[in-house]
């Protein structure tokens, strides 16, 4: 029922990975990522270490465990060399011993449920199982690699709305039944896409797809409490894909589209993932329980939470400031800022002010 979206599991992980060593499309992208230079003028070489090299690492791969303890250690290194300090807080506020469907905003692409499973690894606490959007999934190689490190794909690009309810009714089940039955966290975005302007708002459609589910006889509030969903609040002091957001911000804004380049979701996980964030914080909050009178209702009481518990930064700070002309300016700050705003063009510099900026307004609206 769920072969074609779930996690692979233990008894599979020896046949994805000699498939992975083997593909020509990721042995390239590794080594075009690690060796620039050299594979210029030796791709066929480069490639051919890059294989050697994991065929020698992947003998220690039995099981998806093992391939989680090895994410671990390249996280801690991630954590210490991209940022200025990592903290989170607020697992004492909820039962971890319940299976929990964490909902958080959406900032980076892979980076944002990383910190949340670095946090629960710290923690002694199961890491979860994320939702990948299909459309990050063009190449075969993408999808084994994140099946293979317990994600489960959400389709996006189904052709017709018969097609697209089914696989909305598909997803439905899968979260209910890993969260329910299986005893398994969960993690998806509050919405689909980054929140590029800084405006962190849950789609009542995400609500929506999760109670397709629901016997008709079971209320919402029960419901709720079955997949046990606990809002999660990340803050970054810096973004290190804001002048690519800003960019496509202001052309959105000035011509109604944007298209994006080829490989631009890839290089936006390598930029969001080794960028300088500056410090980082991930706040867990109370589950969302009680009974609701639809799906906007829901959606609101996550976003409450995540508003509620989102980190201001003097980046946030400065960067609302300066759009209103406010003299609580920190200079030091704002020199930070201006220099990643340069060369940017007047409109996508007021563009990246404003994905600052958004969530100071977005608190000022909740008080």
């Amino acid at each position: 029922m769920f072969d074609d979206i779930r996690p692979y599991r233990d008894d599979e992980v020896a046949v994805v990975i000699q498939k992975l060593i083997h593909n020509h499309g990721m042995l390239s992208s590794i080594a075009s990522f690690k060796l620039p230079r050299l594979y210029k003028i030796l791709p066929k070489f480069c490639c051919y270490l890059v294989k050697w090299t994991l065929k020698l690492r992947s003998g220690k791969f039995h099981n998806i465990e093992e391939i989680q303890s090895e994410v671990a250690k390249y996280l801690h290194h991630l954590v210490k060399k991209s940022t200025d300090g990592f903290t989170f807080h607020g697992l004492e506020k909820i039962d971890t011993s319940k299976p929990m469907l964490f909902i958080s905003n959406h900032r980076d692409i892979v980076l944002d449920v990383a910190l949340i499973n670095w946090a629960l690894f710290k923690s002694n606490i199961n890491t979860v199982e994320a939702a990948v959007g299909d459309n990050l999934l063009q190449q075969a190689w993408v999808a084994d690699l994140m099946r293979i490190n317990k994600s489960f794909i959400v389709k996006r690009s189904e052709k017709t709305k018969r097609a697209m309810l089914n696989a909305s009714k598909q997803l439905s089940a899968y979260i209910h039944h890993t969260v329910h039955e299986r005893q398994q966290n969960i993690w998806i975005a509050q919405r689909e896409g980054r929140a590029k302007d800084g405006i962190d708002k849950t789609n009542a459609a995400l609500i929506s797809m999760l109670l397709l589910n629901k016997d008709k006889q079971v209320s919402i509030a029960d419901y709720l409490s079955e997949i046990n969903i606990v809002p999660v609040s990340i803050s970054y002091e810096f973004d290190p894909c804001d002048r690519d957001k800003a960019i496509e911000l202001a052309e959105r804004d000035a011509t109604g589209s944007y298209q994006k380049k080829e490989n631009e979701d890839l290089n936006s996980i390598t930029q969001g993932l080794n960028g300088k964030k500056g410090r980082v914080h991930v706040e867990f909050c109370h589950a969302i329980k009680g009974d609701f009178i639809d799906t906007k209702a829901v959606a609101k009481a996550i976003d409450q939470e995540i508003i509620a518990n989102y980190k201001l930064y003097d980046s946030n700070l400065t960067a609302y400031a300066k759009l209103h002309q406010k003299d609580d300016i920190k200079q030091n700050v704002l020199a930070q800022l201006n220099s990643r705003m340069a060369e940017l063009t007047q409109e996508q510099q007021q563009w990246l002010l404003t994905m600052y900026a958004n969530p100071v307004s977005a608190k000022q609206t909740l008080e």
